[in-house]
């Protein structure tokens, strides 16, 4: 048997080779090149099918009406700008398209999109697009050059009239296609190296090649003639030209009222001639090995089968191989056909699910709750991944959007996943320009993470620096809002991971209150200390405020929480200290309203305002979040309590209080200031500060006293006096509602 294989098929193998070269070959070679082109023909077709189906939907569009007749633009920007959002995306629909325009002409100046606004200023370049309108179709294809400096770089060129349907139009929607772009296209027509594919227009001058040939070239002449010659819409021919043999494929394109001719020529001799070639070397060699095999034949059949053999053994497992079904090869054949598919089906299914199993492992790394992993487990999970980890160092970028309160129109509140989505996107395009590992996290609520992923080996601050300069230009201007960036230290552990991402967002939070741009790096911000100048609560404000919420008074309480809010943030105050600020001062109006009498979690309807508030990082929305969220249901709550007349009176005694609490004030002298009697004073106090006369007064004495001390040198005795107290009755009374002296107090106030 190994005889027969190793010589007597060598010598009917040369024999059929050679014959197959002289005709066979051909044959089948000409039928396959005629099968591939037409499929290819097919697919350019429907290229250019849906190029029309678009331009034409878009032609009858509302967009594309008599409205933009005679329409200043300039004026009315909006529109322009809509129709040039329109013209980019049909620009991007397909990779072909260079450029899509819409040229509008009319009795005044006129206009062309491409795809930005302009005015046609040049009379040549106006005759051009003018021409295209003078014609009776109202859509078709044309070969023309739009720029009259040079007239050899023509364009294929789709033109439809608009409006769609009109008799009378005044503009026309363009698109104008890549020339490197449909040469691309023409080559898929052309199975080998060398050739020439082209179209050109049935009864017209519009012609496209990939050779840049020219129609009158003899080539293309030699080809036309044999076209010509069998007169057929669709066939395939031989033609000898120069010494070379091509195989030719013709047929239609059907367009819109007009017909096509493809043409693809490709050469073959240089396939048939080394199969020529080949089939003399195998009669040689097969001769030759005739003796060899011979000899060989014997010692080759003992050991050829011993691996089939064992391959057999493990595929079978054991088992006997079926007999009269199948040969070794067969089986083996099946089994790799079995085993390479599953392979690729996996392969494909890791390669789909991979980046969102990758963000799902970072959102649980970044976050601590792989905290039970050891360094080596970790290692070699990312490295399953396809991140390369080994001898490389980890840093995290921190990224929070601000400014959503204040952009006109673009976004609003309730976008933060669409602006964060948006973001998110700009970061792992500029990421991965400059860096080779990278990955972003979408935290979804204005702010996202970014891991680097560097070698040990240099520096990457300035790259760093540099990316986080791009990244916030392209923000403000894309988006029209401000970014806050916390770069961490970079780690080579990777259980580190949790503690610097957190590190990067407590930085952040370090960022100044100001709507600005800030990059905050841990490095310099451990070196730099905690620095600048802590903001004092604004005390008195807080007093007002919680005041006019008690007497109903709202629009005093609006102001006085601005006046609040901006006493917080004046002097470059950061974030954190802001956001606590007004997170005490929640705490201080949910006092008062338990002090009315009246449940905060009925009020706020159990919502956990502390969350709420904490979340939120634009002064327009706390102040927004404020008003609506606390100040109106509590206003609310307290109108249907007292009335107008009431609340006016305990205003004026409250007035009277807090202007006279340091001297020697009672029930009975406020009762007569303010023109009522003590026990009906007495009485509705209570029922609308929640509190009765003394302790108000009190309170009023204590705060006033407790501000004295912590920022004043004032002597016990005369802050005492000034609070209109004696100095043993107020050490006395000071320490019964603090739980301390008044000289501890203060000494624990300056330790802070």
């Amino acid at each position: 048997m190994l005889l027969i294989v190793a010589s007597i098929p060598g010598l009917i193998t040369g024999a059929l080779v050679y014959g197959m070269a002289g005709g066979k070959l051909k044959s089948e070679l000409l039928h396959l090149h005629n099968k591939q082109i037409e499929q290819r023909a097919r697919n350019i077709d429907d290229q250019l099918t849906n190029l029309e189906l678009m331009l034409s939907h878009w032609a009858f569009d509302s967009k594309f009406d008599y409205s933009l007749e005679n329409l200043n633009f300039i004026r009315d920007f909006e529109t322009a700008r809509d129709i040039t959002k329109t013209l980019i995306v049909m620009q991007g629909s397909n990779t072909m398209n260079k450029v899509v325009g819409l040229y509008l002409g009319g009795e005044g100046q006129p206009i062309l999109f491409d795809p930005e606004y302009g005015i046609v200023e040049s009379k040549r370049v106006q005759d051009i697009y003018e021409g295209l309108l003078r014609t009776d179709k109202v859509t078709y294809w044309t070969d023309i050059s739009f720029d009259p400096q040079r007239p050899q770089d023509k364009e294929l060129t789709l033109v439809h009239h608009i409006p769609g349907g009109s008799l009378h139009p005044f503009g026309a929607l363009l698109i104008r296609l890549d020339n490197e772009k449909v040469g691309d296209m023409l080559r898929t027509m052309t199975p080998y190296d060398g050739g020439e594919t082209f179209f050109m227009q049935d009864n017209g001058p519009l012609y496209a090649s990939t050779g840049g040939n020219g129609p009158e070239s003899p080539f293309l002449t030699a080809l036309s003639e044999g076209i010509a010659e069998r007169g057929a819409k669709m066939s395939s021919f031989f033609l000898d030209w120069e010494g070379a043999t091509y195989t030719v494929s013709y047929g239609k394109f059907t367009r819109i009222s007009d017909s096509w001719t493809y043409v693809s020529a490709s050469p073959i001799s240089s396939i048939t001639a080394p199969v020529v070639l080949i089939s003399k070397i195998i009669f040689a060699v097969s001769l030759s090995a005739l003796l060899l095999a011979a000899l060989l034949a014997w010692l080759a059949s003992r050991s050829i089968y011993s691996p089939v053999k064992r391959l057999m053994t493990v595929l079978l497992a054991g088992k006997a191989l079926p007999y009269g079904q199948e040969d070794e090869f067969s089986l083996i054949e099946r089994q790799w056909h079995y085993l390479s598919r599953e392979s690729s089906e996996l392969h494909a299914k890791l390669s789909e699910q991979l980046p969102y199993v990758k963000e799902s492992f970072l959102h649980q790394l970044l976050h601590g709750h792989l905290y039970a992993y050891s360094e080596e487990d970790l290692l070699d999970r990312m490295e399953r991944y396809k991140w390369r980890v080994s001898r490389h160092r980890f840093i995290v970028l921190y990224m929070q959007l601000t400014g959503i309160a204040s952009l006109e129109g673009k976004f609003k509140y309730g976008d933060e996943g669409l602006v964060t989505f948006a973001a998110v996107n700009m970061i792992e395009e500029l990421a991965a320009h400059r860096f080779e590992q990278s990955k972003t996290i979408n935290f979804h609520d204005l702010a996202a993470g970014l891991l680097l992923i560097v070698p040990n080996d240099g520096s990457y601050a300035d790259e760093i620096e540099a990316f986080a300069g791009e990244l916030t230009h392209a923000v403000n201007l894309i988006l029209n809002m401000r970014l806050t960036i916390a770069v961490s230290e970079p780690t080579g552990n990777i259980s580190d991971l949790p503690i610097i991402f957190e590190e990067a967002k407590q930085a952040a939070s370090q960022r100044n209150f100001e709507n600005e741009n800030q990059l905050i790096e841990m490095a310099k911000l451990h070196a730099g200390g905690e620095g600048g100048e802590e903001t004092a609560y604004p005390f008195t404000l807080e007093r007002e405020f919680i005041q006019a919420l008690r007497t109903g008074q709202e629009s005093s309480a609006n102001e006085l929480l601005s006046a609040f809010l901006e006493a917080l943030s004046c002097k470059g105050a950061k974030a954190v200290d802001v956001q606590q600020g007004m997170l005490h001062l929640l705490g201080s109006v949910q006092h008062a309203i338990m002090v009315s009498g009246i449940q905060p979690t009925r009020l706020f309807k159990c919502v956990n305002m502390y969350e709420q508030l904490s979340q939120i990082r634009e002064p327009e929305l706390i102040l927004a979040w404020f008003k609506e969220r606390v100040c109106v249901p509590f206003l609310t709550e307290l109108g249907g309590r007292s009335d107008s007349q009431v609340k006016r009176l305990i205003e004026q005694a409250m007035i009277y209080l807090q202007q006279n609490y340091m001297k020697d004030i009672s029930l009975d002298n406020c009762a007569d200031h303010i023109g009522t009697n003590p026990f009906f004073l007495s009485k509705t106090f209570k029922q609308v500060t929640g509190k009765n006369f003394i302790d108000y007064l009190t309170g009023l004495r204590m705060d006033r006293a407790k501000e004295l001390l912590r920022e004043s040198g004032l002597k016990i005795n005369d802050v005492a006096e000034q609070v209109g107290y004696q100095h043993s009755y107020f050490n006395r009374i000071f320490k019964k509602l603090e739980g301390m002296t008044p000289s501890r107090y203060r000494e624990l106030s300056q330790a802070e």
